[in-house]
């Protein structure tokens, strides 16, 4: 299986989707488009990956290649491919499938716990998830469930945590990715957000988290299988 990955900025790549595509032989290539790679085309891969980025969706003079990157969402779900958005990625699925983007309420940054929704325990991709988890979560703007998808995860500071649409798209406003690698260059290059407020972790705090990535990463494997047609539960 070809794995594409969308990437938005060099300190947010696939991290643990990264670990599942090697651990499964999986080929994988990055598209890098803060560094001006060319978008590839449909017919290149077999499951796209859209990573997040502390952009918003509609920066669209300060960063011109959302629009492109749109666009492309929308040929590849048209072109039944795989696809998954990770945070801003989820956002950005939101938008092209006819969803909305706003300012959450709550900014959510730090390992909060997420709950399935009753649609997600009927649901082939999220069947067997558990009740509630703990992924790490670090996002101001939320999304709506686009038309035709459902919700499949909640929480107490934001109601749409993840949707699927069928079994081939899934939004995931949170992070099952996360390495400890991947949550240093987080707090590295957007540190400047751990401010106070009521669902914001400080940095001993998020390296604590980590114990959860056992489970998390458990959850994220998966997913990915199902939604590559590799496990037929």
């Amino acid at each position: 299986m070809r794995v594409q990955v969308l990437q938005h900025v060099d300190f947010e790549d696939a991290a643990g989707i990264a670990d599942w595509a090697a651990a499964r032989g999986h080929g994988m290539a990055a598209t890098r488009l803060f560094a001006g790679d060319p978008l590839p085309g449909v017919d290149d891969f077999d499951f796209l990956v859209v990573m997040g980025g502390p952009m918003n969706i509609y920066e669209h003079l300060e960063y011109p290649w959302l629009e492109q990157e749109k666009a492309f969402l929308r040929r590849a779900v048209d072109a039944d491919k795989a696809v998954i958005g990770v945070c801003l990625g989820a956002q950005l699925l939101s938008d092209v499938l006819g969803g909305t983007v706003r300012q959450g309420v709550h900014k959510e940054i730090g390992w909060l716990p997420v709950r399935s929704t009753p649609e997600a325990y009927g649901h082939r991709l999220f069947r067997g998830f558990p009740a509630a988890y703990t992924p790490l979560h670090w996002h101001g703007d939320t999304f709506s469930i686009p038309p035709g998808a459902v919700r499949v995860a909640d929480s107490e500071a934001c109601q749409n945590q993840a949707f699927a649409l069928g079994d081939r798209v899934v939004g995931l406003q949170f992070h099952l990715e996360t390495t400890a690698a991947s949550l240093e260059r987080l707090v590295a290059n957007c540190g400047h957000e751990l401010v106070e407020g009521p669902y914001i972790q400080q940095p001993d705090q998020l390296r604590a988290g980590l114990k959860h990535t056992k489970q998390t990463h458990r959850l994220l494997a998966t997913l990915l299988d199902r939604m590559a047609g590799e496990d037929q539960a």
